[in-house]
């Protein structure tokens, strides 16, 4: 009895003793994590609940509330009291002492780095409405999205794409050695309703990530299994639904996580339904328009003309993820975790081969993608024990299983070609953190990447099945392997300056067997030793108000298997051949920003840069045994290779301005400006217009509206790359029948209302004026007048 009458004095001294705050947003009702909070001399932080222990904290001139997503509040202790512990921040557009990881691969301020960083922030995330991880990239501001089909999206980052871009997910990278130099797809594998967040490094990475990281990293993070912190057991939840009516979206998702103090487990799911995309009716451009389509009936073609020609027929498309994780702490410094990783789409029309023409009429009767599949398992071990060689260290082992296929025939062919790729990755990593004096922070690590690409190609009968081997896209069972080492050094020199550098060294191997029996090649294999180094130094200084950044770097891209090995049909009347003579790509990077904060209620931000591409690797003409034209798929074809040119020039500026004009009203507007020339002083490919937003945003006790516009500058003929003036049936006509991207801008909104902290709503009407356009370089127009609606409950 006594016991009992103890353990009970015992709870009742801690409820009353203890004084328990919780933190909350004011719009969604969600529970804010790392709020700090201030008092005299000490301060609190607030869990992954939103809760903290004040108790001990001199509450004589009041607590202040600070997190870098929401303004500051200061409360009295009175006032406290009388809100029964409960607080709620109200979102700030203003970006101040973020923290970011792509950097180093460790946590840091972001305005101790001197890169340029762009955080989609989890915030940010739930406050916008799109349909796939490219889409969500746009709302970082700062990189634009191609697309040649709807299921797909290629980033373009200061003039550079696809394999000068290098995709992370989770600290492994994403990049293969098939990652080609035309507009890739392979980011929408990642689940966008799973993305929890994403850093995007604008400028070379190669110091940290390798290769590839030319033009920018995109490092994205995915869902994490969340321990039990108050309670011995959690189970919680999430479930959405979202449709849109430009193209009938209808997807689903789910997750959940289980956990107890020590062990926790992650299932999250999604499945996406897309119909035919409808552009819009208004601007005119009814070059857009989708007039007539091939179906095929008992083995028949036969043109139709669309009734509904502003709908674009076999752009429709489905998708499946699935991603399970498990997370164990073996003590407060030993953490193991697994990750299981898996996306499917359906067949993917590859929408702009469809509206090319041939002695007139439509070209292909068949043009898709078959199932891209992304499979990846990915095991690692975190330990946060001092030792002399590291304060924290992380190994990661990931592999990676990459499967995609193109199908194409020609209209009444009775003869459909099909290609397969299979790209096997196994990739380690180290990294490792040291504090080598107070000030002081050293960074190192070590990478191994060893790709195996399987390649083989049938053509098939479709009325009697029969098949026979034609040439693969790549030579079967090649190898691309990478190692490297790297160390970067941080100094705070003074409060307000930081110092950083870094180097890098990589070993590239590349092995490939060509195959003789469908071509005569001069030479029957690759084989490519190489090596790379690059490093970079940057400063930031923090006087007050102000941010001031420098950054001076290197990157690279090592030539891969589709560089030197590829055969294809790489645009209408052109053929590549493979080339054994490559060097690696270097980009020579200047970084220049500064920022201005104002009363903490505007801020003004802006940065130049300056890129010059050594040794560029681009397609250029070529001959093969001697002839520059060769029969290729049944036609004659100007033959090309990849080459290292002499080189390419990019530079350019982004402005933003954000503001708190009030407590419910906010403002933001990004601007970007890009140009870039090749050593001939023509265009280049992947630098895309001018481009930029601005979002007017209401915010009010569960509620939250975003009045915003995006915008978009012309490309005109003399503009245009080489290899784009050729794609007529991907752009407008100018006055003088030539091709060009035309200028355009949306009209857009997004509404969301929080019932309660578990049900909430979220409904947009994007481009309401119904304009037609289509972005820079894309094969599929834009949607028209889309409305959209999405519910999502907690648990």
């Amino acid at each position: 009895m006594t016991k009992i009458l103890t353990a009970l004095l015992s709870v009742i001294y801690l409820n009353i003793s203890a004084q328990i705050i919780t933190v909350t947003d004011e719009t969604d009702l969600h529970p804010i994590e790392n709020v700090i909070i201030s008092g005299k001399n000490d301060c609190a932080i607030t869990d992954k609940d939103g809760k903290a222990d004040i108790s001990f904290l001199d509450k004589e001139n009041g607590l202040i509330f600070k997190h870098p997503a929401y303004a500051d509040l200061k409360l009295t202790f009175a006032e406290l009291k009388k809100q029964n512990y409960k607080v709620k921040l109200i979102e700030s557009v203003l970006d101040i002492n973020e923290v970011v990881v792509s950097a180093n691969s460790w946590e840091q301020n972001k305005n101790e780095v001197s890169n340029r960083i762009k955080i989609i922030s989890e915030r940010t995330i739930a406050n916008t409405v799109f349909q796939t991880s490219a889409d969500m990239l746009k709302a970082s501001g700062e990189v634009f999205v191609q697309k040649s089909q709807l299921g797909g999206g290629s980033p373009l980052i200061r003039g550079y794409a696809a394999n000068r871009i290098l995709l992370v997910v989770d600290g492994v990278r994403m990049n293969n050695a098939i990652y080609r130099s035309g507009n890739l797809q392979n980011i929408i594998s990642v689940d966008a309703n799973s993305i929890e967040s994403s850093e995007i490094i604008l400028g070379p990475g190669s110091v940290i990530y390798g290769s590839d990281a030319i033009g920018g990293v995109i490092d994205l993070h995915t869902l994490k299994p969340e321990f039990a912190i108050h309670e011995k057991k959690i189970f919680s939840g999430n479930i959405a639904g979202r449709f849109s009516s430009a193209d009938k979206e209808k997807t689903g998702h789910a997750d959940f996580n289980l956990a107890t103090e020590n062990t926790a487990f992650l299932t999250s799911f999604s499945y996406s339904d897309y119909d035919d995309l409808k552009m819009g009716s208004n601007g005119g451009h009814d070059e857009y328009l989708r007039k007539e389509y091939i179906i095929t009936n008992n083995g028949i073609d036969m043109i139709i003309r669309n009734s509904d020609e502003e709908l674009q027929k076999f752009s429709g498309f489905s998708q499946l993820s699935l991603i399970q994780k498990i997370s164990h702490k073996f003590n407060n410094r030993l953490k193991l975790n697994y990750a299981f990783y898996y996306s499917e789409t359906s067949d993917v029309p590859r929408y702009d081969r469809l509206l090319q023409y041939s002695d007139g009429h439509l070209k292909y009767a068949e043009w898709y993608y078959g199932p891209q599949k992304w499979l990846m398992h990915n095991i690692g071990i975190e330990c946060g024990n001092k030792t002399k060689l590291f304060d924290k260290f992380k190994f990661t082992v990931a592999y990676q299983d990459y499967e995609e296929s193109r199908h194409d025939r020609k209209y009444l062919s009775d003869e459909i070609r099909e290609r397969y790729e299979d790209v096997k990755a196994l990739s380690f990593n180290l990294d490792a953190e040291k504090q080598i004096s107070e000030k002081s922070y050293i960074y190192y690590g070590a990478e191994a990447i060893l790709d195996k690409v399987y390649s083989s190609g049938t053509e098939k009968n479709i009325f009697t099945g029969e098949k026979s081997e034609i040439a693969s896209r790549y030579p079967d069972d090649s190898d691309w392997n990478e190692y490297a080492v790297y160390a970067s050094f941080k100094n705070n020199i003074s409060d307000i300056t930081t110092l950083s550098a870094g180097l890098r060294y990589n070993i590239i191997n590349i092995y490939a067997q060509l195959d003789t029996v469908f071509y005569d090649f001069p030479f029957t294999e690759t084989d490519l030793n190489t090596g790379a180094l690059n490093g970079n130094l940057g400063i930031t200084v923090r006087p007050e108000t102000w941010l001031f950044k420098f950054n001076a770097g290197t990157g690279f891209r090592a030539p891969n298997i589709d560089d030197m090995a590829k055969i294809f049909d790489s645009e209408p009347g052109s053929v590549i051949v493979p080339n054994d003579d490559l060097r690696p790509e270097y980009i020579y990077n200047i970084d220049l920003g500064i920022s201005k904060t104002f009363a903490d209620k505007f801020q003004i931000d802006a940065a130049i840069f300056s890129s010059y591409l050594d040794n560029a690797l681009v397609r250029d003409d070529f001959t093969f045994n001697g002839q520059d034209s060769v029969i290729y798929d049944g036609e004659l074809s100007k033959v090309q290779a990849v080459v290292n040119a002499d080189y390419a020039f990019v530079y350019g500026f982004t402005v933003s301005l954000n503001a708190d004009i009030s407590e419910n009203l906010s403002i933001k507007s990004s601007f970007n400006f890009t140009k870039g020339k090749d050593s001939d002083d023509k265009p280049l490919r992947h630098v895309a217009p001018p481009f930029g937003s601005t979002h007017f945003i209401f915010k009010a006790d569960k509620l939250r509206a975003d009045l915003y516009f995006e915008y978009n500058g012309e490309i005109s003929y003399d503009d245009l790359a080489d290899s784009e003036r050729d794609k007529t049936y991907m752009y407008a006509e100018d006055e003088n029948g030539n091709p060009y991207s035309p200028a355009w801008y949306t009209a857009n909104f997004i509404l969301s209302y929080q019932f309660n902290k578990k049900i909430g709503i979220k409904a947009a009407a994007e481009n309401i004026t119904d304009m037609r356009y289509r972005p820079y370089s894309s094969g599929i127009a834009a949607p028209g007048i889309n409305f959209m609606f999405s519910v999502s409950a907690s648990f």
